[in-house]
């Protein structure tokens, strides 16, 4: 007996030593089948592991390879399925076994079954408790003894095959941790490889929208700013009634195209809130629908639609309000209508207060009527196509949104089909807008409104040096300045301004920097300033086209006096060097 337990020991150790070579668990198991199968002389040695589900048992690692299956799943209400797994020790199966046929060769070929359960240990079964206390999965280990040894299982072979299996179970579990952490180490390297595309995909947005936003400065927005403020020239200059009509449209078409070049560099901004801000300034009510008008009618013409105005005539005039938002408001209203509808027509456009709204059941103006108080007004602006003669087509017809002719009985169309072309072919916007009053005088900031510039005060004598690192601007910031009065020394960069300066026999009183100046901004510039001369001379004015709130508080801090926002017109650097100049003491 103790020689029988020394050679069960041995061959324990030697199993042991064989499965634990491995932490692939194929490997584990067909290692397992092998050894067990030599040191117990087996005729057949297999695996049975249960599916997904746990509904049935199929037979994944074999042996031998069987050339007559009878079964190559057991469904795992199987009485000796149910009773192995439900016993820590070695079964040995009877001979009308289902689960012992399909395991062996050939049944007269095949001898005594055993079976033992294996736990199938994951990462998982420790965590919150012992194996014990978790729902474990088995596999099943089948042994089949030869028939022609006419020999059963000793108590020695269950014992060798009962702590072999627990071993092969712990061997299992080690690998399935293996692969676990595989598969994690797989699945950070994929998240890693993921974050870094991001971020590499991330930089090249940024550097796409940093190379938008400079394309749309230099190219767009700069000559746009030049061409405001050489227009802003030609405003105050004496000339006739149809000039003057001609350079305050060009204005007002301008101040729409560089508004709409700062919406789109703003909804590229990577700070973007999906809001514009609106500024609210005094202006021409009338003077700005009479443009808007004026290029209205020239798209309406073009389109070949005829144009009438209806506006009233108690309108206020001076009123508070972002001008050029509704301006650009009432152009893509009229450019939306012309485009989806194509046929030939008139174009009405009406313009009303909502005191006199001729009788309109329009809810949401007199919810605004209502809540608003005496200081505002709500303007309303109605436009409406007409079927009818045309520029393009002088005869009367019937057209649809598609511009087809239709006949005298096409034409009777159901309510909805109606009602829907009624509102392609209609649209009313309603603004309210804070009332000016009358009297005083309102400041315009940057001379952005439509109303005319006042008298231009004279600064003859006011020396001043310019620092802008653009030629076109620069040139005409300089002529803006020269018509003031000024006289003015231009200087491409930072350095330049700090070395005239710092010159004995140049004494400037004003100095106008732009702040987006390359190698040395304005606010550097402005510091240097300060540390070289007093804090109140020379008078800094800086010049910039961002459109954040804290800029001039950022200027205040470096010593600057004043601030203008680009397009830089001839009215407000006008009032702004008045502004500046009118300091105690000053005259």
């Amino acid at each position: 007996m103790m020689k029988k337990q020394k050679e069960a020991s041995w061959h324990v150790r030697m199993l042991t030593q064989e499965i634990r070579k491995s932490l692939d668990k194929h490997t584990i198991l067909y290692t397992t089948l092998v050894e067990l199968s030599q040191t117990l002389d087996l005729h057949n040695c297999a695996v049975w592991m249960p599916n997904e589900n746990r509904t049935e048992f199929h037979l994944t690692h074999e042996l031998k390879g069987n050339s007559k299956i009878y079964r190559r799943s057991i469904p795992v209400n199987d009485p000796d399925v149910l009773e192995i797994q439900g016993s820590k020790g070695v079964k040995v199966l009877r001979p009308d076994s289902a689960l012992g046929a399909s395991s062996g060769r050939e049944l007269e070929e095949s001898g005594a079954v055993a079976a033992i359960r294996m736990p199938m240990l994951q990462v998982s079964n420790f965590k919150g408790g012992t194996p014990e206390l978790v729902d474990t999965c088995y596999a099943i280990l089948v042994l089949v003894l030869p028939s022609m040894s006419c020999r059963g299982w000793s108590p020695e072979e269950l014992e060798i095959v009962e702590v072999v299996a627990d071993q092969v179970a712990v061997a299992l579990s080690h690998a399935a941790v293996l692969e676990e952490s595989k598969v994690m180490r797989e699945k950070l390297s994929e998240q890693n490889r993921a974050l870094q595309q991001a971020r590499n995909n991330a930089m090249m947005a940024s550097q796409a929208r940093n190379s938008f936003q400079k394309v749309m400065s230099h190219g767009m927005r700069r000559p746009m700013h030049s061409i405001l403020g050489l227009l802003s020239m030609f405003q105050n200059d004496n000339m006739g009634f149809e000039q003057r009509i001609v350079i305050d449209t060009l204005v007002k078409t301008s101040n729409v195209l560089s508004t709409l070049i700062n919406d789109v560099m703003d909804i590229s901004a990577e700070d973007n809130t999906g809001r514009f801000p609106l500024g609210m300034r005094p202006f021409r009510l009338r003077s700005m629908i009479k443009e808007a008008c004026c290029l209205a009618k020239c798209l309406c013409v073009y389109k070949g639609f005829d144009f009438e105005l209806d506006v009233q005539s108690s309108l206020p005039d001076l009123v508070i309000g972002d001008e050029r938002r509704a301006f650009q408001v009432i152009l893509h209203m009229v450019g939306y209508l012309l485009n989806i509808y194509d046929g030939g027509g008139n174009v009405i456009f009406r313009v009303f207060s909502g005191s006199d709204s001729e009788g309109k059941t329009d809810r949401m103006l007199g919810m605004w009527k209502s809540n608003a108080p005496d200081e505002f007004v709500c303007i309303k602006f109605d436009m409406e196509i007409r079927e009818g003669s045309s520029l393009s087509d002088g005869a009367s017809s019937t057209t649809n949104s598609s511009g087809r002719r239709q006949n005298s009985a096409e034409a009777k169309e159901g309510l909805g089909f109606i009602m829907c072309k009624r509102l392609v072919q209609s649209m009313t916007l309603v603004l309210r807008f804070q009332i000016r009053p009358s009297y005083g005088r309102a400041t315009f900031a940057s001379g952005l409104s439509s109303e005319q510039p006042s008298s231009i005060p004279q600064f003859r004598g006011l020396r001043v040096i310019l620092a802008d690192d653009e030629a076109l601007n620069r040139t005409v910031t300089k002529k803006l300045l020269e018509k003031l009065g000024c006289e003015v020394t231009a200087v491409s960069s930072g350095f330049e301004c700090l070395s005239a300066l710092s010159s004995a026999e140049n004494y400037f009183r004003l100095v106008v920097l732009d702040i987006q100046m390359p190698e040395m901004d304005g606010f550097e510039v402005a510091t240097r300033i300060r540390k070289i001369r007093s804090r109140s001379w020379p008078l800094i004015i800086a010049v910039t086209s961002s459109a954040e709130d804290n800029v001039w508080e950022r200027c205040l801090q470096m010593g600057m006096n004043g601030m203008i926002r680009k397009p830089v017109l001839l009215q407000g650097m006008a009032d702004e060097l008045q502004r500046v100049l009118q300091r105690p003491g000053e005259g």
